[in-house]
């Protein structure tokens, strides 16, 4: 079933905000932001364009692996770049398939040149668990012969 369900149905229920930066702020800004809103990622912004995302493991692979300061280091030397998007027609696995393959966790999703929000791996996880369930809700009951929907017919 998660093969029809599309980006477009998470971004229906999480909606369509997004949190950036530009690439000049610092890495210890940054996640400040990130503490406060309780995300993993922000996106790169420079001059309404979408430039890269900045991630928790962008931060502990290239700043404290290589002993840089988080308060002088900026998010544009550190964002992963350029930034890998999708649009919010793709399907759930085909997002899946993308995310894993590129090893991400965080995915822009546009839509005809603008940001549409953003979704992350456990996101698209959440959903298909929900339709699996759902599905197998309804196996029960048609084997059960509890049939809610048709009872007051």
């Amino acid at each position: 079933m998660y093969n029809t369900m599309t980006v477009h149905d998470i971004l229906k229920t999480k909606g369509h905000g997004y949190l950036a930066m530009p690439p000049g702020a610092t890495a210890y800004a940054a996640l400040e932001v990130m503490a406060d809103h309780n995300v993993g990622a922000l996106l790169v912004m420079d001059e309404g364009k979408l430039v890269g995302v900045f991630s928790e493991r962008d931060y502990a692979r290239k700043v404290i692996l290589q002993g840089k300061s988080s308060r002088s280091t900026t998010v544009g030397e550190l964002m992963s770049s350029p930034p890998i998007s999708a649009s919010p027609s793709i399907t759930l696995h085909d997002c899946m398939v993308l995310m894993t393959s590129n090893h991400i966790r965080h995915l822009p999703i546009m839509e005809i040149g603008a940001i549409a929000g953003v979704v992350s791996l456990g996101d698209v996880v959440s959903l298909i668990i929900r339709s699996q369930e759902a599905a197998i809700d309804q196996l029960e009951n048609y084997i059960s012969g509890d049939f809610p929907a048709f009872a007051a017919q």
